[in-house]
C-alpha cells in the first residue's frame, strides 16, 4: 500500500524568498522506494494558527502522513510543537524520543527539540528539525517504522512485526 506524505516547512525566511528551502527535497530523498508519495509540499511561516490549519485541512483527507520541519527550537517564534499539540487525539511519543536519541549521537544540541508526533483521525504527524542534514538524520532513525504505523492507522490487519524490530 503507498501512503499519501504531505511535508510543511516553518520558516519566515524560506515563506518569504529570503532563503530557499532544503527540506522538502531531504524529505523526498529520505523517504525513497513505493510505500510513500510526497503529494502535498508546502512553505508557511512560523505561524501557529497557519499550521494548526493545515494540519486539520490534510488529516481530513487522504494524507496518511504529515511531516513538518522547522520551529522545533527555543526561539520565540518556534512554535510548531504547541501548534502540532493542540490538534492531536493522541501523542506517539517513542517517535519523538527515536529521532533525539538518533540525533545525539550528531549533536549535543539534540536535546533541545521540541518536536512532537500524534495522530489526528487516521493521519500521523511528526515535526522533524528545520535543517536539511537533521532532516535526512531524523526520518532514517524512523523510516523503518513508520509504514507499519501508518498500516495500523488506515486498519490494515497486520500480525507481522515491522522490519528490525526485536522482542526482549
Amino acid at each position: 500500500m503507498q501512503h499519501r506524505v504531505a511535508v510543511i516547512v516553518l520558516s519566515d525566511r524560506a515563506h518569504s524568498g529570503e532563503r530557499p528551502d532544503g527540506c522538502i527535497p531531504a524529505v523526498k530523498e529520505a523517504l525513497t522506494g513505493d510505500r510513500f508519495e510526497v503529494d502535498d509540499e508546502r512553505i508557511l511561516p512560523d505561524d501557529a494558527a497557519a499550521l494548526q490549519a493545515a494540519l486539520i485541512e490534510l488529516c481530513e483527507g487522504t494524507t496518511r502522513l504529515v511531516l513538518t520541519a522547522g520551529g522545533t527550537g527555543l526561539t520565540q517564534r518556534d512554535r510548531t510543537p504547541q501548534a502540532t499539540a493542540a490538534v492531536l487525539d493522541f501523542e506517539v511519543p517513542g517517535i519523538a524520543e527515536a529521532m533525539r536519541a538518533a540525533s545525539l549521537r550528531v549533536t549535543r544540541a539534540a536535546m533541545l527539540s521540541r518536536a512532537v508526533a500524534g495522530v489526528r483521525n487516521r493521519s500521523l504527524i511528526v515535526n522533524l528539525p528545520g535543517s536539511p542534514k537533521a532532516v535526512r538524520e531524523t526520518l532514517d532513525a524512523i523510516a523503518g517504522a513508520l509504514p507499519h504505523a501508518l498500516d495500523q492507522l488506515a486498519g490494515i490487519a497486520t500480525d507481522a512485526h515491522p522490519p528490525g524490530y526485536h522482542e526482549a
